[in-house]
């Protein structure tokens, strides 16, 4: 079932600013190269609990702690390593059908 509208990603870190900026915009070529339509924003861990994103990322000091807001959680160690996070990607959306 792939999803009939636009995906919704959020790139988390504990403050929101640097870290999750750089993340948003691996992400955002992640998923460009996927051929996936999604809207990634950045956010700090405390905002993004009154959220309800498909697809959280971040590190696994904060993805443990909102692993309950998405479908599909994915925790990275570096920030700018496109090529994994695609393929990451790639497996997690695949495995819920959201892609082919």
């Amino acid at each position: 079932m792939a999803l009939d509208r636009q995906l919704e990603v959020l790139a988390v870190c504990g403050v929101g600013m640097g870290s999750s900026l750089m993340l948003k915009m691996t992400a955002e070529d992640a998923l460009r190269s996927l051929g996936v339509d999604a809207r990634v924003e950045n956010t700090d861990v405390s905002t993004a609990r009154g959220m309800s994103p498909d697809v959280v990322i971040g590190q696994g000091m904060h993805t443990e702690e909102i692993a309950e807001l998405a479908p599909v959680v994915i925790t990275i160690s570096d920030f700018l390593d496109k090529e994994g996070l695609e393929a990451r990607l790639r497996e997690r959306l695949t495995e819920r059908g959201w892609l082919s």
